[in-house]
């Protein structure tokens, strides 16, 4: 069975619980959650990830900076990025996918877009 790491930022431990959850149904998951873009970076740098799950709007660092920064990093360019955005927020959700985000999807999060997103992520980096 392939395994999965998954790193979840998301500054509200709600929606981070909500959110891993979620991808506890994908076989194989382990679930790394981060609160904000800085301790994900951390996160980053010693461990490794299959797909980055962020919110945009956190306080310290927020996901747009993170994705630019992990599509400008040799060593984590490659990873697929979702980016999680509140609804109607169209104008962030199209500056992640021009950061470099692969997906994004929508609060208030519905667990299976969430997942059929990260399947379909999964399956085209196999």
């Amino acid at each position: 069975m392939p395994e999965y790491t998954f790193l979840v930022v998301e500054d509200s431990p709600t929606m981070r619980q909500l959110i891993s959850f979620a991808l506890k149904r994908i076989p194989g998951s382990t679930i790394v959650e981060a609160g904000d873009g800085i301790d994900a970076l951390k996160k980053l740098s010693n461990q490794k990830f299959d797909v980055i799950l962020t919110d945009i709007n956190m306080p310290l660092m927020d996901g747009l900076k993170l994705v630019s920064m992990v599509r400008n990093d040799p060593t984590y360019k490659d990873i697929p990025v979702i980016v999680i955005t509140t609804e109607g927020a169209d104008d962030a959700r199209e500056r992640g996918i021009s950061l470099g985000a692969n997906a994004y999807v929508s609060k208030p999060i519905q667990t299976q877009d969430l997942l059929n997103t990260v399947n379909e992520i999964i399956k085209s980096k196999a």
